[in-house]
């Protein structure tokens, strides 16, 4: 048996005790959201890379495309204004002339005879780029694109070498720019679109990738949980076949070897019986005749007594224990009628409190008598060992589930010990103070196998009222089932 009870709001359940302090470390990604942020970012970058190569591409081909076209037409243009120019022509007969040139929709014209020009209604020769002036002035042809009212133009030059005079064509590229913007935003949301849907491959594919692995710890929760018989199924995958064919090795090896110490503990504990039927049949004898005996044989003969009693009790925890872990452990369920059983069990032990829910008196619940009423009697027996008796037996229907409690006034849990107590031969910090306890250090760990082959669980917290104590729950379902 153990020592109990302590501190703490939340039930833990045979588990690490938490420690106070929080890792300031965020908790890694599974390797599910490994993958799939994999493919997420994958696609994200595809979809970067051909969005940008597209939009250069087009880009380039798009005013490419608008600049030699253009630049033909300028070029057009100012061969026929030249052909049609005399040296004796003035500014005023450059409209007649300039209106028999070729137009197209977006480019405009601008042209310089000597020191005046021929402007446009929209453009003047202080709207054409100096360097592109400059580049003229040496009677060279050349284009730039340039800014003017906020929108990007193309402006042509070209110098009509046999008269001092030069055609401009200004080419509006505002259609080309939208075309673009609305292009980028297509392939922004393409590539939006392509990371969601790498990300759903991604999960598609971990989900698929990773069904081998759920089944292995499947199979590795069974065996936790005492189904030695687990195996894995053929994967249909030479790799994945080795690996489950390894897996089915180890779990056949470990039911092997706890099957064998089930058996070795279950041989000792019968072999013991005989020799310990036959000492306690002299004790008995030595027991009728004490008042015969000296006052130092008086007292080891308690003392034998005490520890022969102990050694009893352990070889049938013992048997208990070897059942359980060869899995012959089974339920004989019947109806049980909470009230009337809890009273029953803890009659002769002394007046304990027993808190019901309200309309209750007939609470009935499915389960094995005698594994229940020892699973109480051995949370009663730790409480009066340990917590000096317990002081109440709370019941509590929680929806499909019965609660319960086992309260005492001792010296409680501690937190780091709530889960160790559980553990087979552990006493806690009680093992420094054992005195005349004649617990066997397996009482707590058959509450535990018993909840177990009930499908409920046990854990120890601190009192709700806030006293010192400790307080055992059992939570069992209300709706065991027969082939448990």
């Amino acid at each position: 048996m153990t020592g109990e009870a302590g501190t703490g709001d939340e039930p833990s359940e045979f588990s690490v005790p938490v420690l106070d302090h929080e890792d300031p470390r965020p908790a890694p990604l599974g390797l599910r959201a490994r993958i799939s942020l994999s493919f997420a970012v994958g696609g994200l970058l595809v979809s970067v890379v051909l969005a940008g190569a597209t939009l250069v591409l087009t880009r380039r081909q798009l005013i490419d495309s608008r600049e030699n076209a253009a630049a033909a037409v300028a070029v057009s243009n100012a061969t026929r204004l030249s052909n049609q120019l005399t040296h004796d022509a003035t500014i005023e007969d450059l409209p007649a002339i300039a209106d028999s040139l070729t137009k197209i929709e977006g480019i405009q014209r601008l042209i310089r005879l000597g020191d005046s020009w021929l402007p446009t209604p929209e453009l003047d020769s202080e709207d054409l780029p100096p360097l592109l002036l400059d580049q003229l002035a040496q009677r060279k042809a050349g284009q730039q694109r340039s800014s003017l009212s906020g929108q990007t133009h193309l402006v042509v030059g070209i110098p009509l070498t046999a008269f001092d005079a030069d055609y401009f064509a200004v080419v509006d590229l505002a259609d080309v720019e939208d075309t673009l913007g609305n292009l980028q935003i297509v392939l922004f949301g393409a590539s939006i679109f392509a990371t969601l849907i790498a990300a759903v491959f991604g999960a598609w594919v971990s989900q698929r990738t990773l069904r081998p692995l759920r089944r292995v710890r499947s199979a590795a929760e069974a065996i936790a949980g005492g189904r030695l018989d687990t195996r894995l199924e053929p994967q249909s995958d030479p790799d994945l076949d080795r690996l489950a064919d390894s897996f089915n090795e180890m779990a056949e090896a470990l039911e092997e070897r706890i099957l064998r110490d089930a058996r070795f503990a279950s041989d000792v504990s019968h072999e013991l019986r005989s020799p310990l039927t036959t000492l306690k049949a002299s004790v008995g004898v030595l027991e009728a005749r004490r008042e015969e005996l000296s006052d130092r044989s008086q007292t080891a003969l308690t003392l034998l007594s005490d520890d022969l009693e102990r050694f009893t009790r352990l070889v049938v925890d013992l048997l208990e224990i070897s059942g359980y872990d060869a899995g012959a452990a089974s339920l004989d369920l019947s109806e049980v009628q909470v009230l009337q059983f809890l009273s029953a069990t803890t009659r002769g032990i002394g007046p304990i409190p027993l808190h019901m829910p309200p309309h209750s008196e007939n609470l009935m619940i499915r389960a094995d008598k005698r594994r229940l009423a020892r699973l109480i009697s051995n949370l009663l027996d730790n409480a009066d060992r340990y917590g000096g008796g317990a002081t109440a037996i709370v019941v509590e229907n929680e929806g499909p589930n019965l609660r319960i409690a086992i309260e005492d006034s001792g010296p409680g849990i501690p937190e780091a010990e709530r889960a160790a107590i559980f553990e087979r031969f552990s006493r806690g910090s009680a093992g420094g103070r054992r005195g005349g306890d004649s617990g066997t250090g397996l009482g707590l760990s058959l509450v535990i196998e018993d909840a177990r082959l009930h499908r409920g669980r046990v854990w120890v917290e601190e009192r709700p009222d806030g006293l010192p104590g400790a307080r055992f729950v059992v939570e069992l379902p209300a709706d065991t089932e027969d082939e448990l």
